[in-house]
């Protein structure tokens, strides 16, 4: 692991919806998220990763040491098989249930960090089925939060068309299907990440894979389009590099120097992202940091 990278990261990434549904929540009908308290709408980090995965796998073509190991249809269990046949351990009738010695796993979660990218970088547990151990991604992200209260709209749509037989016959050959789609006018969000030297050491997060994980950032939208995210976009991506692996100053002093403010009357609602200016207050900053601005 001795490509790892060597200093800690902080990243404030700022992103907005306009007529679309960021992260709907199946538990709520799939509504978009929001803070039932305050109505600040909310974007998990485990959708933002999907999105990061999914660009990678679009960049890398799920080939090592770029492979995705949480992607659509996997069998995780199986995966775990191939890293245990893969480091040499010897194939026994129930490996599908044994779960190894401590050097085979350790064995197998090494070969999973080098083989995997959003194992190194997000971490896993694998401890399912065959044992590949755990690992603590260095690159953690926030949910991210919008700037400002938002309105979640249910739009009424129809659709000139049955799925079966039996409703033609009831609507008289009318064919018409009502659904529901879930939007959020305008909405302009905010994340905050984190990226570890120390965990890096540990799975070997190199400055390759940082290169993509802010590339990923800054173009995973433009590959992530559908009808109920037609228009997101990433806006403003704040890096904070310390001088040091342990870092130079606490990570949310370093995200209060990013401050958005509106531009507009603050009592109508944003609808897009001229009503907003986004300070960063590099003046300020702590010795041993530097911040360089991806977008």
């Amino acid at each position: 692991m001795n490509n790892a990278i060597q200093n800690r990261y902080e990243f404030v990434y700022l992103f907005d919806v306009e007529n679309g549904n960021p992260n709907g929540d199946p538990d709520a009908g799939n509504m978009p998220r929001i803070d039932p308290e305050t109505n600040f709408g909310l974007v998990t980090d485990v959708c933002l990763k999907r999105k990061i995965r999914n660009f990678v796998e679009i960049v890398k073509g799920n080939n090592s040491p770029f492979e995705i190991y949480i992607r659509e249809k996997a069998i995780l269990n199986q995966t775990h098989q191939r890293a245990h046949k893969a480091v040499g351990v010897e194939e026994k009738a129930d490996d599908k249930k044994r779960k190894g010695s401590g050097d085979e796993v350790e064995k197998a979660r090494a070969w999973m960090c080098a083989n995997f990218y959003d194992v190194r970088a997000f971490g896993a547990v694998m401890s399912t089925g065959v044992n590949c151990g755990q690992v603590r991604g260095p690159v953690q992200i926030n949910f991210a939060r919008s700037i400002e209260p938002v309105v979640p709209l249910e739009i009424t749509i129809t659709r000139m068309a049955v799925a079966t037989e039996k409703e033609a016959e009831q609507q008289s050959g009318d064919n018409r299907t009502m659904g529901r789609k879930h939007i959020v006018p305008y909405g302009l969000y905010r994340a905050e990440g984190y990226i570890s030297a120390h965990l890096a050491s540990q799975t070997g997060f190199s400055e390759d894979d940082l290169t993509l994980l802010l590339d990923g950032l800054v173009n995973m939208f433009d590959h992530d389009h559908s009808a109920a995210r037609g228009k997101m976009n990433a806006r403003k991506l704040i890096v904070f590099k310390h001088d040091s692996a342990l870092g130079n100053a606490p990570a949310h002093k370093l995200f209060e120097l990013v401050q958005v403010k509106r531009k507009t009357d603050p009592a109508k609602p944003a609808r897009e992202f001229a009503d907003y200016e986004i300070v960063v207050e590099k003046s300020v900053v702590s010795k041993g940091v530097t911040i360089e601005e991806k977008i």
